[in-house]
């Protein structure tokens, strides 16, 4: 695989012949069927097959991944044109193999809400471990506020990924509930009802794990997060069921603010058997333009969270989405809107600017103008910013990626990750 970066001049049919592979596959492998247009600094994954297979009839996707070998999933995600679905046709090429070592195994995580588009999941499922439906919560008393979740649980085991459940505070107002954490972790009552009702609704629906994400959390409950986590965990993993907590982007361990202080990674490290870290949301929709998460940014945290866990047990947290500002940028004013990677690149084809990477942040952006003649700053992943995410998990030892979040397509996220890694099934 290799990433190029478009010139001036170039068009799709151009790339594809320069590196001499087939223009159908440049263009499905960069989401680029519907609209071939390129606009100059876009970046572009090209990808080397090294074996093909022509499909004979009679043949399926089952007994020609048995004939070389190979799982069905790594066939699917070989082959994106098949979409994750089991139609071929005789005389259609597959790809078994392409040039280039991986880098090694790592597990994948991916969250969706229950209303994702099911040919995109679909899709991607096949990249997957797990497969997180966000979120269930729970009220006042440690009930559960039940999640719609029965679809996609259904659609991560048919295409071999094993469905999570997801615990957070959050509210039907759309915030993180402090409160709701404080009496959870405060009040024995409640807490006991809520570890009852999880192990419930773990066994009820199915599920493999529990992945927990309690934001805010009041600094004077810090202790008592962690030992609720520990709790969980005693309970749960002489059941099968490992136990993940989402960990806010500290870079120390004193370091002030609300979103941090309730986390202490030492003690939820110890409590847990993998924490996620969240490593995004430095660009976001109130604060000023910026990457989402810049790459010298993303090292801290991952530095400051080895120094008290074992990388053994960290997931790195990788968004899948950019921010499109209004400037100028005012502070409590200004609104950013959430788009994704896809949309990012069709707008600066639309407008006819060109894409700008800072090496710096490791991140693509770029600035136009409206119709309205409002100027606009737009910050984004694409192939680059992703391979260089992507590398920290071998260089620190990492055990995974935990994609937030799966309801936008971008298909070169999942062409950089096959290429790299082989991904774990449990």
């Amino acid at each position: 695989m290799v990433i190029h970066v478009v010139r001036p001049g170039e068009s799709l049919s151009s790339v594809a012949r320069e590196y001499g592979v087939p223009l159908s596959q440049l263009a499905v492998d960069n989401g680029l069927q519907n609209d071939p247009r390129l606009v100059v600094g876009q970046a572009l994954v090209v990808q080397f097959p090294q074996q093909v297979h022509t499909v004979q009839p009679g043949e399926s996707l089952s007994s020609i991944a048995r004939q070389y070998g190979m799982s069905l999933r790594q066939l699917y995600r070989n082959n994106p044109i098949l979409g994750g679905g089991p139609v071929l046709y005789p005389g259609q090429t597959l790809v078994i193999s392409y040039e280039g070592a991986t880098e090694g195994v790592l597990s994948v995580n991916g969250y969706a809400y229950p209303f994702i588009d099911k040919d995109l999941l679909q899709s991607t499922v096949p990249y997957l471990t797990f497969l997180t439906p966000f979120t269930y919560g729970f009220t006042p008393d440690g009930t559960l506020v039940d999640l719609d979740d029965g679809v996609l649980i259904a659609m991560a085991k048919a295409g071999g990924a094993a469905p999570l459940m997801h615990l957070s505070t959050l509210t039907g107002e759309g915030g993180f509930s402090n409160e709701l954490a404080h009496l959870a972790l405060t009040q024995p009552a409640v807490q006991d009802t809520l570890v009852d009702n999880l192990e419930a609704m773990l066994v009820q629906k199915g599920y493999r794990g529990l992945d927990v994400d309690f934001e805010y959390v009041y600094a004077e409950d810090a202790g008592a997060y962690a030992a609720f986590l520990g709790r969980l965990t005693e309970r749960l993993n002489p059941l099968g069921y490992p136990v993940i907590a989402a960990l806010a982007p500290k870079i120390a361990a004193d370091q002030p603010g609300t979103l941090y202080e309730g986390h202490d990674f030492a003690a939820i490290g110890a409590a847990v058997n993998q924490v996620l870290l969240m490593t995004y949301e430095w660009g976001y929709t109130y604060g000023p333009p910026m990457a989402v998460a810049p790459l010298p940014n993303v090292r801290q945290v991952v530095e400051y969270a080895l120094s008290v866990i074992p990388a053994s047990k960290i997931w790195l947290g990788v968004p899948l989405y950019g921010y499109d500002w209004p400037l100028p940028f005012v502070q409590g004013r200004t609104k950013a809107q959430s788009i994704s990677p896809q949309e990012a690149v069709a707008r600066a084809v639309r407008y006819g600017v060109d894409i700008q990477y800072s090496e710096q942040a490791q991140a693509p952006w770029y600035r136009y103008t409206d119709g309205y003649g409002i100027t606009h700053e737009v910050w984004f992943e694409d192939a680059r910013s992703i391979q260089a995410k992507l590398a920290l998990i071998p260089e620190y030892g990492l055990y995974g990626v935990g994609y937030w979040n799966l309801m936008r397509p971008f298909p070169q996220n999942w062409r950089v990750l096959n290429a790299l890694y082989r991904i774990r099934t449990v």
